[in-house]
């Protein structure tokens, strides 16, 4: 697997672990500066809904990392480019059902870890 796949597969994994911790642990205190337009008021009630989300931001970090402490050369790549779809499919959901901006922060990013993972 090249440097410039393996790098753009941690990126995208410190990434997700990033926003494991923004939904698990920062949800009321920071969420309201980064999602303005959602109601203030609703921030509490909802935060064990963003600790689910958050959670599953953080298996998707696990496997892309997983991935890369895998020996064997195909299965750590089989293992990335599952990852890596999983990223994908999630991020054009959310562009579909939530924002147009989760496209540009998780799925495309994605898309062009898996073009330098099948290039590679």
């Amino acid at each position: 697997m090249s440097i410039v796949a393996t790098t753009l597969i941690l990126l995208i994994a410190a990434l997700h672990l990033y926003i494991l911790w923004f939904e698990m642990f920062a949800w009321e205190s920071r969420g309201p500066k980064v999602f303005r337009s959602f109601p203030r008021d609703l921030f509490a009630p909802t935060k064990a809904m963003a600790a689910n989300q958050g959670l599953y931001n953080g298996f998707l970090a696990a496997g892309l990392i997983w991935s890369r402490l895998i020996s064997d050369a195909d299965w750590s790549w089989n293992v990335a480019l599952f990852f890596l779809l999983c990223v994908a499919v999630a991020g054009v959901f959310g562009a579909l059902t939530a924002s147009k901006r989760i496209f540009y922060v998780q799925a495309l990013p994605a898309f062009i870890a898996i073009a330098a993972l099948l290039i590679s």
